[in-house]
C-alpha cells in the first residue's frame, strides 16, 4: 500500500516538473480577455505563446521566479511582433500587444496614424469589421490595413479625436519597446505611459504564435454551451 502511494506520487512528481519545464522553456496557453487586438484577437481566443523567441529570464517561469531578471539566449522582437509581457508597473500582469517601436525609434501618433522616424505609416480603409458584442448587437467597427514594415495589419479606428489619436513625441530607451493594441482606440498601452509605457526587454515573455481554441460569448468550462460556441473557422490560425 505504501510503495503504491510513494509509486503514484513520484509519477505525479515527474509529470507535473514535466508541464512546469514546456510552459517555462517552450510554449504557454493564454485565453484573451478583452478586446485591445481586435480584430487580429478576439475576446474567447486561447492562444500559445512561444517563450524561446527572445529568450529567458525570470518572467518565462510560472509567478516569475526565475533567477534574474537578465535575458539568457536572448533575440530581439522585429517590428510588428504580436507579444506577450508583463507590465512594468506590476511585473506580474499578463498583455498582449504589438510591438511598433523599436530601441531608439522617435514615434508619434497624429491624427490616428502613426509616424515612426518621421516616416508616416501608409493606412487604407478596408470593409467594416462586424463585431459580436456579447451576443446582443452587432455593430460596425472602421477597419484599416496597416502596411508596417514587410506586413500588412488589420486595425480598428472606432472614433476620431480619439484621447490618443495625437501625441506627444515617445523616443524608445535602449532595451525597450514602444507597444500598440491592434484596436487603436479600445487599448491600454505604451501611448499611456503613466500606466504601461515602454516595454524593459527582460518583460517580455513569449510571442504570440497561433491560436488554438476560439469560444463566442460563453467560458471555457461551460462545455454544454461548446457545440454553438466554438469558432471553428478560429481553431490553429496563426497570429500576424
Amino acid at each position: 500500500m505504501k510503495n503504491n502511494f510513494t509509486n503514484n506520487l513520484k509519477s505525479v512528481s515527474i509529470a507535473v516538473f514535466i508541464a512546469l519545464l514546456i510552459r517555462s522553456l517552450i510554449a504557454e496557453p493564454f485565453n484573451i480577455p478583452s478586446g485591445s487586438m481586435k480584430p487580429n484577437l478576439l475576446v474567447g481566443d486561447f492562444i500559445f505563446v512561444s517563450k524561446w523567441s527572445y529568450g529567458y529570464s525570470r518572467h518565462s517561469f510560472p509567478f516569475s521566479l526565475g533567477w534574474s531578471n537578465k535575458k539568457i539566449f536572448s533575440k530581439l522582437p522585429k517590428r510588428g511582433d504580436v507579444v506577450v509581457f508583463k507590465t512594468p508597473e506590476d511585473n506580474r500582469t499578463d498583455y498582449i500587444k504589438r510591438v511598433i517601436g523599436l530601441p531608439g525609434d522617435k514615434i508619434r501618433i497624429t491624427n490616428g496614424q502613426i509616424i515612426i522616424n518621421e516616416e508616416k505609416i501608409i493606412r487604407k480603409r478596408a470593409e467594416d469589421f462586424i463585431d459580436n458584442d456579447n451576443n446582443v448587437s452587432l455593430k460596425r467597427n472602421r477597419k484599416y490595413v496597416e502596411y508596417l514594415d514587410n506586413l500588412q495589419i488589420a486595425v480598428l479606428d472606432l472614433m476620431d479625436n480619439g484621447i490618443v489619436d495625437n501625441t506627444k513625441l515617445y523616443v524608445v530607451p535602449d532595451g525597450h519597446f514602444f507597444v500598440m493594441g491592434d484596436n487603436r482606440d479600445n487599448s491600454q498601452d505604451s501611448r499611456f505611459d503613466n500606466v504601461v509605457g515602454y516595454i524593459p526587454f527582460e518583460n517580455l515573455v513569449g510571442k504570440a504564435r497561433f491560436i488554438f481554441f476560439s469560444l463566442e460569448n460563453s467560458r471555457f468550462l461551460q462545455i454544454w454551451k461548446w457545440p454553438k460556441s466554438i469558432r471553428i473557422e478560429r481553431l490553429f490560425k496563426l497570429i500576424s
